[in-house]
């Protein structure tokens, strides 16, 4: 493994092991907890796809006429995430995105999708990114965490975007939250299957595989270019922290209504 790729991979130890290990994980108890945390998580969900739609536009052709763009293997491996994410199978084998099941997993559990529909229709109609996050009252750290990733995508360099597709955008969550997805589901299917349903096929989708070839693309794009590295490094870093951010402000929303009910029970 190259040298760089190994100091990434311990200098961003800490923020990992901080996402893991997150006080959000044992707060969610109740379906109502799990809704909190989807309907902040969905926000990650679905800019994950802007920035492999970054990567796919920049390091494939997407425009006509065609003609072969880039190095084969990457090339395969982002057409190979984007068939996956884009165009997966529910549990009944209807063919549809990671998002649009994330979205189905939501309504099953009951938890609210306004905002974010309300979000991507206020962009469909051709509103700023701020005057879509305002129309559709989205949380403050989801959008700080969609600001943060269009910034590394519309900053144009494909190094950048590969490192936080690569390093910042892994789904670090412990054995402990699929435990309790499980228990959940083991006493109210009805509400989370579709959710279990998600995680255990993001997990199989996105397997060492495709954590392989996506080392391989940054280590490409980033080569010899000891600048690269360094802003790589700084980007993953930046990744990592917002969605800790996003994990908090989570967890403090879960808290609160948690506070809340108590009080309202007393």
């Amino acid at each position: 493994m190259h040298p760089n790729i190994i100091k990434i991979q311990e200098s961003i130890t800490s923020l990992k092991q901080e996402i893991i290990n997150h006080k959000v994980y044992s707060a969610i108890s109740e379906l109502e907890d799990l809704r909190v945390f989807m309907e902040h998580h969905i926000f990650a969900v679905w800019d994950f796809m802007s920035l492999l739609k970054a990567l796919q536009i920049n390091l494939t052709c997407t425009s006509l006429p065609w003609f072969p763009v880039g190095d084969p293997v990457t090339r395969q491996l982002i057409n190979e995430i984007v068939a996956g994410e884009e165009s997966d199978v529910d549990a009944d084998g209807a063919i549809k995105s990671h998002f649009e099941l994330y979205l189905d997993a939501m309504d099953q559990c009951g938890a609210n999708t306004k905002p974010i529909n309300d979000f991507l229709n206020a962009l469909k109609n051709g509103k700023s990114f701020n005057e879509a996050f305002d129309m559709a009252n989205v949380p403050a750290a989801a959008k700080d965490f969609v600001n943060a990733t269009f910034e590394t995508i519309n900053s144009g360099k494909t190094h950048l975007q590969a490192a936080s597709f690569t390093f910042g955008r892994e789904d670090l969550i412990p054995n402990m939250f699929y435990s309790m997805v499980n228990d959940l589901n083991s006493t109210q299917a009805d509400k989370v299957s579709v959710f279990k349903y998600y995680l255990e096929r993001h997990i199989e989708v996105d397997g060492d595989h495709h954590s392989h070839l996506a080392l391989s693309m940054t280590e490409k794009l980033c080569e010899k270019e000891e600048a690269f590295w360094a802003e790589a490094e700084e980007t993953t870093k930046q990744a990592l922290q917002k969605r800790i951010d996003l994990w908090d402000a989570a967890y403090a929303e879960i808290v609160k209504n948690k506070v809340e009910a108590q009080l309202l029970n007393c």
